[in-house]
């Protein structure tokens, strides 16, 4: 196939190339996020319960309360896509720290705000930068060609079969009811570090207040494009949403350098706190979501796909900016 005869670039060249196969693949949509292009904002207050603390010492994750701004999205490129042809949703959260309490991150644009990036499926499509590349390119002559999205599914199915976790997960999610009704995964690992150095592996998860909603078939056949942020907006008119923040605690032989694999069910867990989200707000300039900004008490685990976000965020970033 072509993509496969397409030379990977090199790796400082990759997020510049990846985020081309996007465009190449949805289009170009100035001004705009090159994933998760529309979205809808919110604050709210982060109480954390404090049972993180003998993990890490990161300021968010102790005893005292903070804002944070809640970012919901679809997951694709085109902002004209109806929330029922995005079949994974976004849960982007940004910590509203007092100065002084600083992160790695976008300095000019982030400043010292940790976030918490994540989405519906709980495994990601590739391990790598590369295999990320291929799979794009793979999808854009898939779609040039014609295919449907049947055999979409097959042919990558058949491409790249270290994503048939993912692949599967995302073909069989159900629009959700409401942005507030299904639970969010951060896909990748983090290390928490405690006063000691100790380090611990850990996934993040949102777990919502409401009981698990989705939407009826003869609702999805009427619902208008954007149906999610309208719900939002209904739902929140009458009282806050909530979720809980749950941390699953890995081991030290579980992978934490392949965001395509699950860890065993059966790894302890516990909850860190609790998200009141109380009102809707427009979308504050410069806004990035990048999970790599995670503040000092939690380290960056060696998974390819994380670290490679933080340049895919920058470019992205750089490019709406300039309205392009």
């Amino acid at each position: 196939m072509t993509n496969m005869q397409e030379p990977m670039p090199a790796s400082d060249k990759l997020p510049a190339r990846s985020v081309d196969a996007i465009e190449e693949l949805s289009g170009t949509h100035p001004g705009k996020r090159r994933a998760h292009a529309r979205g809808i904002c919110a604050k709210g207050v982060f109480t954390p319960s404090g049972q993180a603390a003998r993990l890490t010492f990161a300021a968010h994750l102790q005893q005292t309360p903070c804002e944070a701004i809640i970012r919901f999205s679809n997951s694709a490129a085109d902002p004209a896509s109806r929330d029922l042809m995005s079949p994974a949703k976004g849960m982007a959260l940004q910590f509203q720290l007092p100065d002084g309490q600083g992160a790695r991150g976008v300095e000019s644009v982030q400043g010292e705000k940790p976030v918490i990036s994540a989405v519906t499926a709980p495994v990601f499509v590739a391990r790598t930068p590369e295999s990320f590349l291929e799979m794009m390119l793979a999808a854009r002559d898939m779609t040039r060609r014609g295919d449907s999205i049947k055999d979409r599914l097959k042919g990558m199915l058949q491409l790249f079969p270290h994503a048939a976790e993912a692949l599967t997960s995302i073909s069989s999610l159900k629009p959700p009811a409401s942005f507030a009704s299904v639970p969010y995964y951060s896909i990748h690992a983090f290390y928490f570090v405690d006063e000691n150095g100790r380090r611990r592996p850990v996934k993040y998860e949102w777990i919502p207040d409401a009981e698990e909603a989705h939407l009826p078939l003869i609702k999805a056949a009427v619902s208008s494009k954007d149906y999610l942020e309208d719900e939002l907006r209904d739902r929140l008119g009458t009282s806050p949403i909530g979720f809980t923040l749950r941390l699953t605690l890995g081991e030290e032989w579980d992978p934490v350098d392949d965001c395509t694999a699950r860890w065993p069910s059966n790894r302890e867990t516990l909850e860190a706190g609790h998200l009141f989200i109380v009102e809707l707000i427009e979308e504050p300039d410069g806004l990035v979501m990048d999970p790599t900004v995670t503040g000092p008490g939690i380290e960056l685990t060696p998974d390819p796909i994380l670290n490679f976000r933080h340049d895919a965020y920058a470019v992205s970033f750089e490019r709406r900016q300039k309205g392009i």
